[in-house]
């Protein structure tokens, strides 16, 4: 037991199933040892059938600061908190929780800005692309709008709920004013490719994309956050692609996560955006 955790401590979690891969509560934990605020973050693994009375009990901790959310909850997750940022709203999805001393559950989501800004860390940055995005859940979600905001010069929505993408493509374009639409998970032509869906997460998985149609040149985004190159990006590197693993997504979401936290991270000194969510 960290002999730093007291009665004082201030909890945070990441509630999601499952956590296999997670790393959120190592980036926390390093990060308020650094800061020397005394907190701590611990991983909370549960099913959706059970996510309404976690989140019961969770209210009921006068020491809960906040929490993280991943798969498969950041949908689920909307009817059970008491307020929306508005990036919840207009995603329809959340995977983070301020929790405030008076009680109330504020959710908002940054996987999308995250995604871009860790794009642009790593100099595929989307403005002026045509842009693939597979995948239409709660992370391809956030990412959809944000790409279109950060300036896509085109961009297509795969799912394999053909109805979600058609839907989610309507409101990018209605909001954003991007060129948007739904189509097939067919990346020829694209200069970006995003796959937003779990497949490569587990060895037998298939391809989200059929890395033979990828175009020599093209980047292509895996958002899973894995040690080892995820199929897709050993396919698509053997294409002569330029990829990018879920990494530097990660670091990205959590700029803005730890900012509405009311935390300051800046990974590896990297710049963060000064007009971010705070």
């Amino acid at each position: 037991m960290d002999p730093h955790i007291t009665g004082t401590t201030r909890l945070y979690g990441l509630v999601g199933d499952p956590l296999t891969a997670a790393k959120s509560p190592q980036l926390l934990n390093q990060l308020f040892t650094e800061q020397r605020v005394d907190a701590v973050c611990v991983p909370f693994w549960v099913n959706a059938a059970n996510l309404p009375a976690f989140v019961s009990g969770a209210r009921a901790m006068g020491n809960l600061s906040g929490m993280l959310v991943t798969m498969p909850h950041k949908q689920r997750m909307l009817a059970l908190v008491d307020e929306l940022d508005p990036t919840a709203r207009q995603v329809g999805a959340l995977n983070v929780i301020r929790c405030e001393p008076d009680g109330r559950w504020i959710g908002a989501i940054f996987d999308g800005v995250g995604c871009v800004l860790g794009m642009q860390w790593e100099g595929n940055h989307p403005a002026n692309k045509s842009v693939l995005l597979v995948g239409a859940g709660g992370a391809g979600s956030a990412i959809a709008f944000a790409v279109a905001a950060a300036g896509a010069s085109n961009l297509t929505i795969s799912d394999v709920d053909e109805a979600r993408a058609g839907g989610l493509a309507a409101s990018v374009a209605a909001e954003t004013g991007c060129d948007a639409r739904s189509g097939p998970p067919d990346p020829q032509g694209f200069e970006i490719v995003i796959n937003a869906t779990p497949l490569g997460m587990k060895a037998n998985d298939a391809m989200p994309v059929d890395p033979e149609r990828l175009a020599h040149g093209a980047i292509v985004v895996d958002i899973i956050n894995a040690a080892e190159p995820t199929p897709l990006r050993r396919a698509a590197q053997a294409r002569g692609c330029r990829t990018q693993d879920g990494g530097p997504m990660h670091r990205g979401q959590a700029v803005y996560a730890l900012r509405f936290l009311g935390f300051d991270y800046r990974p590896d000194g990297r710049s963060t955006p000064d007009d971010g969510p705070r």
